[in-house]
Formats: C-alpha cells, structure tokens, sequence
C-alpha cells in the first residue's frame, strides 16, 4: 500500500512511539489530542480513536487501534472516526488490528485499558451538547452486566434479580446484588465500587451492600429501598432488544468491489479464497472481521470499512463489534473461523513498508523512533528461585519410588523418572516445590506413577507447594538452578524400562562409566549447567558447545570454536563429576587427533548452530471452566493480581511455561484436576501457538505463589491470599478499609531446616585457566579459581589433598536426609549430626533431658518449691510443676533472646571481646562462662573454632540474615 503524506492527518504524527494510551476525539471532523488527565473520560455525544501501544518482550511494539462511539454521537462523526482510524493505521505501517466500539457492547480489550470500568458522562461537542459539569451530586444508578457498567433510568423498574446494581447517593454507595448473580460478578462490581468512591467522593463517602429478597429489617436494606419509595417485590426481567442473541455459528464471506459486498461461494472457508488484491467482510453474527489485503489501497480500505459499517446497521444488530485486520496480522479469532490457515505473508514486506512510512514522517521532522523495530533487549535470565534449599529426590521404580543419596541428587536418566521436593526461603515464608521429570525413553506407566506419588506428597502437606511437571528437553531454568549441575544419563535402570526393552527386544544402552560416552556440555554458568549424554558420533558435535568424550581409558574434551570462556570453565567442572581425577586430553576444534574421531567412528559433518530454547513470549491470563472433561477458556486482557477469584482456576500461558492458578475456595475435587486442566488447555491452544505438548505445567495454589510465578505481575500484594472468605467478602472488606487488604491472621512459616548452600561467586569474577590444544599432549586439570573461593566456604586447605573438590561438596548441596550422609565433607556432616541431635532434644521430654546450666547474668537463682504431698499423687504433682517450669524457663529463654536479636540492626565490633572454648559457651555446659552476652555467644569463639563449628568465617556468618544465623546456632548447640 503506497501511502503520501496527505493522506496521514497532522494530528497522528508521532502517534504510537512508546508503550501507552492515546486518545483523540472527533471534533469538526478532525481528531484532536486528549490530554492525559482525561483519558479515561467519555461523552455520550462524541466519538473517540483510541491507540494502544504495547512493548514486547522481543522489543517490537504492538499497537491496538479503537474507535468508540458513544450512543448520542451523529452519523458524520462516527463515519470520521471510522477513516481517520484508517489513517492512523496507515501512519504506524499498515499493521494494526482496529476495532469498532460502541457504547455498551464495547470488547474486552478495550475495557481493559480502562480498569475497572469506564462510565460515559452525559454530553458532546459537535451534535449540540456541552460536556455539563455538574455542581451538586446527582443520585445515580447503574447496573453492572459482566464488565460492562451502564446508566440507566433511577427508577424501580431498572432492578431485576439476575444483574447486579450500584445506586450512587451524595453520602453513600449501595451495591444491590441480584439473587441469580455469581459471587465472581458480585466482587467485579465492589471494584466499580471503589471507582466512584474515589473518583465522585474523593474516597469519604460510606458503602454498604444489598441482598436481594433482604427485607426491611435489615437497616441498609430499609435505607436502600427507601430512595424507591419503599420496598416491594421486583417483577421477572423481561427481554429487550439488548438481550437478543446472534447466531454466531453461521458465517458468511464477502468481497467488496466498487462499494459493493459481493457474496463468496464455497463449502467451507479457506485461507485460498482471500485475495491480496482485494479486501472482504467475514460476517460472523456478533463479529464482523474486514480483512484488507496487503497491496490494497488506502481507498479501497476505507470503502471496505464502510460496507461493514452499513451491514451491521442494515440488520440492527447494535451488539455487533466491527474488526479489521490487515493481511498477516489476523487475529487468532478470525484464523480460527476457516477449515485450514497457512500463513503466506513475507513479513519482510510488511517490515519495509514501515520502514517507508517512517522515512517519510522523518522527512517531515518527526521523532519516528518508535516506528522502527527496536532490537531486542539483551537481559541475562533469571530463575526467581533461591538456590539454598532443601532437595529430595526419588526414582521412580514400578509403583515404588526409590529415594536417592545426595551424590546422586542430578544424575537423571532418560529412561527413569523422577519425584523432586525442594524446600528454600522464600520472600516471606519457606516455600516449597515439588515436581515430576519425565526421561525422553520412559515408559507411560511410570509417568502416571510419578504424577501420582507427587499428587499425594501435595495433597499431604494440604495443597500448598507448587507442583510441577517437567519433560527432558523442555527443563525451565528454575530446574537446572534447583539441580545446579545437572547430567542426563542414556538408558534407566528402573524396572519399568528394563521390562520395556525386554517386550521390544531392544539393546540397552544404558551409561556404562567405563564405556564410551559422549556429553554435551550446556548452561549459563556454575549455578546452572547441564551435562547430556549424546550418541558418540561426530554428528553430535557442535562448533559452539563444548564436550566430554570418554571410554574405558581415555578422556578427551573437545572445544568448538565458538564456545565461550564460559562453556570452556564448565566443561572442568562437569569433569569433576563425570571423570574427577582422570587425566584428559584437550581438543581443539579443527586440530583434533586421529585417536578422537575413531573414538566417534569417523569425521562427519556436524552442525554449528547453538541449541537455543524457545524465548518466552509475553504471558496471557485465561479464566477456567472445566466440566465434563470439557474445558472453556475465557482471556482476560491486561490482567492484574485483582482479577484472580478465589473461586477459580486461572492459566497463565507463557508459551514455554504452562501456570495453572487455584484458588483457595475451589472445591477439592478440582483441586486435583488442576495438572489435567493444564494437560487439556496445551490441546486445546486457544491462541494457535502449536505450543508444545510437553511444555512445563506448574500448578500453584493460592497463598503459595511463588516469585517464579509473581513476576509475571506488575505488582503483587501477598496479604490478599491472607485474607478469608470468598472473593466478594474479601473485596468487601478492602472497600470498607479504604482500598488496603487486612489479613486476618499472620501468615505461619513452615519449618524446614537449610545448611544454606553458599552462593556462587559473580561471573565478573571468575576466570578460566590458559588451556594447551595440542591434540598429544596430556594435561592434568588443576581446580579452578572459582572452585577453591566455593571449597574455602566448606573445608579447610588441608582436608584433601586431590585437584578437585567432591561433587557434594562442590554442588553445594542442602543438608541431605538420605542414607550416605556419612559420605558427605566433614563440616556438613557435623552440622547435619547436631541438627538431628537438636531436634531430637526437642522431641524429647523436658523431665527426661539434661539439666540446662543458667549463667549468672542470664537468669537469677528462683525460690525453691515447698515440699510435695507424699504419695503418688504428690510426685505427680511435682512433676508436673517441674514440667511445667522448665517448659516456660526454656520458652521465656528463647523468646528473650529472639527479641533482643531481632531487635539489634547491625553486627557489633567483636575484637574486643574475650575468646572463651565453646565447652564453656553452650548452654548445656557444666562449667559455663559467666558475665557474657548471652544473645551472642557464638561471638566469643575464637576464629578457629568459629569456622571449625559453623564452617565459615564470622564475617560470612553475620551477612546472613537473621533467621539463618539462628538456625546455625541451634544446630551447633549453642543456644
């Protein structure tokens, strides 16, 4: 489409050039600029064009074009509004989706911008009205249907029982809720609400609610009918004209030539039938789509345009929404309306046509910066997870799982499958995880196994961790950061796969670590990195990996010319684990010797290209309706925190990642439907992305959201999970509070315990070893610099002696409860022994534990007790009393030394104190050292004793947070 500059109205120019609304309105024929404190205001009487514009993820913008027009605009000024829309279109490339919008029956979409409602105002410009401006308040009423909030007539016969009412009084609002309205449409209308309680009372005025059928007895019931004359019952809503429903099953294609819309003929649509040349009118009943081909012109755009304008009006179907869409940017609505879609366009086209509009706006003095692609923001990834938990990790054997010992926590293989329970610290409370990974050669019944042992750990802890289900291949980066480093074997050793290859009479190939293997190594960086075992032929390889080439004597690591510094450092570390303490020969791509390729079978031509993921594309909400193994979804655009109901499923759908939200009110047998919900709603694939049928699912429950799943809000206010009662009692409640949520009682924090995993020193910081490539020579690896600042946090220089730490130690692995634990470095062992020891003495009886010796300052000498009544009856007494004391002795004890922790802000000088043996600082000493703080006792150990209890230094120790340090004492005793 060839375009001038008279044809681009003056007004548009430099429209659409970063993300945000703009608004125009219709006066003497020409749009005219909103300012941005009236965006938002509407008129009966006028017509508006409404431009929005979204940023990418991939850094290009998306704009949205709508044309509303209010009930008492005239004719010309819709038709205006109609072509300049057009036009506007033409100014941004040609590309926009744009939408007719007529007041009352506006779209989703569009209401969306305007959250929570938008209610037009009484006047105009140009058809002889005046905006009025009122002085005094006006009582008002309005009825609520779906999203839509429409004035309408003060009077008793507006109410019915199945819509719900706002009646807007000079002292207090009154929401009347309907007897057949759901408590979902009930909380939507507190939101409009609190709009005209901030905007037309400036937030003062009170709010009360009105049941329908609520009698006289009730006084805001009384007062509610007493602006109606007095209560008396409401008669049954009769259809209207605004009830009459379209049949939106038939659909009927047209092609507009000369003016004219010209009936297509065919059996069933098809994407074949529509001409680039030409534009057509899809009519759909309650949607009429004008699709414009791409060399169309600007005229004929605009005639097509005003064919669909007469349709609608023609057949008086007011509820009609108009949408026109330019060739290769259909909307997933219109592409679902044909039998068969194959996209023909060559965006290159459609790019350079842009670039042509901008160059001419250019040339007129325009910032056309938006106008203009703009590359993709470079951001390195995040997990959103902490990686200082608690991991457990179970095989799935048959119908049994086999829980695994800490050195075999991220050993997979892909013939097994797997349970995972991951404990850490979450922004308020400990949060938990629990997943399922599927190897690529698994077999189905012990898929269905691993769903169904995770299912009941969640259902255990009474549905409060998030769930997951994971596929090899399809691994999110919260996984690989949970594992840290991450090896996928070939083969399983369950009994499920073994039984498989016996029925199919195929080899095992499983790993053997003394036969030939081959690995590709992958990931970001230590906390994040992956080895996968792949075939060993040269094909395998690629330029911009690095990898592990091993047999029964030999090990070979093989470097690809456009592997990084980075891929070269993992590659010594994922050494560690699969060949520590072996030496190796390093191959440089191009200068590889014989030995290697005939350890592949050969050189053959291999790829160069890096495996990459798919991008994570921009999140769509869906609310959820699943009946009858039938699921409806329903999007909610330009989503918030405040549109998910405590009383239902929601799905975000990140295209990569499938969340499944449940609220807390969902009945329970639907709590356990939520992972096939997810399942159902990657077949369905409502917005036509072919998304992957083993993309990640999660499934989060209400109150447990964790950050991984809260970023994709722009805010998140965790109290409101807090909060009890359904969806409408808790909005009812923030209404009445002034727009703030109060929590009813305190979230509890879970126990868990964490040996705290160090981090992982900034990748600013690390460095890689000069390497040699000669094929012959033969090198012994050495650690790393950024193994030995991780193996300083964890064990002495002198605890071993070989090149490289164990790969527990070096994975930073959690305290471990399984059964090798006496494998584990000497300082997580006795960290882990005490804990257990304190945990222990927890559970034991107070009368059955060592006495606690009191230091002089901590606690004065308490007057002996009188002597008990002799007899059974008095020793139990006494007993009792003993238990009793000691009982509050320990738990005022405790209680005064958190409080005075808490209560301390930073960490006090401590090379003035005095060093004392922790013999003599733990509590439960017979000797105990005398005047010292007893809120800080670990401060007097010396530094050697310090860092031989607690595994770090004291520097390290008092960076950690408060509740950490806290932990650390009580596993070593001190407290």
């Amino acid at each position: 489409m060839s375009v001038s500059m008279r044809d681009l109205d003056p007004a548009f120019q430099g429209a659409g050039q970063k993300a945000g609304i703009e608004v125009w309105r219709i006066e003497n024929f020409s749009p005219a600029p909103i300012p941005k404190s009236s965006i938002g205001k509407f008129f009966t009487g006028d017509s508006y064009i409404v431009l929005k514009t979204t940023a990418l993820k991939s850094g290009a913008l998306r704009h949205d074009i709508h044309y509303w027009l209010g009930k008492d605009t005239s004719q010309d000024e819709a038709g205006t509004a109609a072509v300049k829309t057009v036009e506007l279109d033409a100014a941004l490339g040609g590309r926009a989706v744009q939408y007719r919008e007529v007041q009352g029956h506006e779209t989703e979409k569009f209401l969306s911008y305007f959250k929570p409602c938008i209610i037009p105002q009484e006047g105009g410009v140009a058809s002889g009205f005046k905006h009025v401006e009122a002085e005094e308040h006006i009582t008002r009423l309005f009825v609520c249907r779906g999203k839509h909030v429409v004035h309408v007539p003060f009077a008793r016969s507006s109410l019915n029982h199945d819509d719900i009412y706002i009646l807007d009084t000079k002292s207090k609002i009154f929401q009347f809720n309907g007897s057949n309205s759901s408590i979902q449409e009930r909380a939507k209308a507190l939101e409009v609400v609190q709009y005209i309680k901030d905007t037309y009372h400036d937030g003062t005025c009170e709010v009360a609610t009105v049941e329908d059928g609520r009698l006289m007895a009730d006084a805001e019931s009384g007062e509610f009918w007493g602006f109606f004359g007095g209560f008396a019952p409401l008669p049954r809503k009769t259809a209207n004209d605004e009830d009459k429903t379209y049949n939106s099953d038939i659909t009927k294609l047209f092609c507009v030539e000369k003016g004219q819309a010209n009936p297509v003929e065919g059996d069933s649509l098809k994407r074949e039938m529509l001409d680039t040349s030409k534009c057509y009118i899809l009519d759909c009943g309650l949607e009429v789509f004008v699709w414009m081909g791409r060399t169309t012109s600007l005229d004929d755009r605009k005639v097509a345009s005003g064919a669909a304008e007469e349709m609608i009006r023609s057949s008086e179907r007011p509820k009609s929404q108009m949408i026109r869409i330019i060739e290769g940017f259909e909307t997933v609505t219109f592409r679902s309306k044909f039998d068969t879609w194959t996209q023909e366009t060559n965006t290159t086209v459609s790019e350079d046509g842009r670039g042509r509009v901008a160059a001419l706006l250019q040339r007129q003095g325009v910032n056309v910066r938006g106008l203009m692609k703009a590359a993709p923001p470079k951001e390195e990834p995040q997990a959103f997870i902490d990686c200082t938990g608690n991991l457990q990790v179970w095989r799935v054997n048959g119908q049994e799982k086999v829980l695994l010992q800490a050195a075999d926590h991220s050993k997979f293989y892909s013939g097994d499958c797997y349970v995972f329970q991951y404990s850490y610290p979450g922004e308020e409370k400990e949060e938990v995880l629990i997943g399922t990974w599927f190897g690529k050669q698994s077999v189905e019944e012990e898929r269905a196994s691993a769903v169904s042992m995770a299912s009941k750990l969640v259902e255990s802890m009474k549905f409060v961790p998030a769930q997951a289900r994971i596929y090899e291949g399809k691994e999110p980066l919260q996984f690989f950061v949970i594992m840290q480093s991450f090896i996928v074997f070939k083969g399983g050793i369950s009994s499920g796969y073994k039984q498989y290859l016996a029925e199919k009479e195929v080899d095992d190939d499983t790993y053997n670590e003394n036969g030939l293997a081959l690995f590709r190594i992958q990931g970001s960086g230590p906390e994040n990195m992956q080895a996968i075992q792949v075939d060993p032929v040269a094909s395998s390889l690629n330029s911009s990996y690095c990898y592990i080439l091993h047999n029964d004597s030999s090990v070979f690591t093989w470097i690809g010319n456009l592997a990084t510094s980075t891929d070269q450092e993992l590659v010594e570390r994922q050494l560690d684990l699969i060949k520590p303490n072996v030496q190796t020969r390093a191959q440089k791509e191009g200068s590889e010797s014989e030995q290697f390729w005939e350890l592949l079978g050969g050189k053959t031509e291999y790829r160069s290209q890096k495996l990459t993921k798919e991008p994570e594309s921009d999140p769509h909400l869906f609310s959820c309706s699943f009946t009858k193994d039938i699921l409806k979804v329903t999007e909610i655009y330009n989503f918030t925190q405040d549109d998910l109901m405590t009383e239902d499923i929601f799905i975000v759908d990140c295209h990569s990642e499938i969340f499944v939200w449940v609220g807390q009110e969902v009945a329970p047998k639907n709590k356990l439907q939520a992972l096939t919900i997810g399942e159902k709603f990657i077949e369905k694939d409502s917005l036509l992305e072919k998304l992957s049928p083993e993309a990640p699912i999660y499934v989060i429950m209400e109150g447990g959201e964790p950050s991984f799943f809260t970023r994709f809000f722009t805010s998140w206010d965790s109290s409101k999970s807090a909060m009890h009662g359904n969806s409408f009692q808790r909005k009812l409640r923030i209404v009445k509070n002034g727009g703030a949520p109060v929590a009813e009682k305190p979230k509890r924090r879970t126990p868990a315990s964490y040996s705290g995993r160090a981090s992982v020193p900034d990748k600013s910081q690390q460095r890689t070893r000069s390497m040699s490539f000669s094929p012959e020579r033969v090198r012994v690896r050495g650690r790393s610099p950024a193994f030995n600042a991780l193996a300083a946090t964890f064990e002495s220089q002198n605890a071993r002696n070989l090149s490289t730490p164990p790969p527990v130690v070096r994975k930073l692995y959690p305290r471990s409860v399984t059964p090798d634990s006496s494998k584990l470095a000497p300082k997580s062992s006795a960290i882990a022994s005490r804990s257990a020891l304190f945990e222990q003495r927890l559970k034991t009886p107070p009368q059955e534990q060592p006495s606690v010796s009191k230091p002089p300052k901590a606690s004065p000498k308490t007057p002996e007790s009188p002597a008990p009544e002799s007899g059974s009856k008095g020793k139990e007494e006494k007993k009792e009393n003993d238990k009793e004391e000691e009982e509050k002795s320990m738990s005022s004890r405790i209680g005064s030394l958190t409080i005075q922790e808490d209560a301390k802000e930073g960490v006090e000088d401590e090379e003035d104190l005095p060093a004392h043996p922790y013999e003599r600082l733990k509590t439960t000493s017979s000797d105990p050292v005398s005047d010292i703080d007893v809120t800080r006792r670990e401060a007097y150990l010396s530094p050697e004793e310090f860092k031989e209890k607690f595994g770090m230094t004291k520097e390290a120790f008092y960076k950690l947070p408060k509740w950490k340090q806290n932990k650390f004492k009580m596993a070593v005793q001190l407290f």
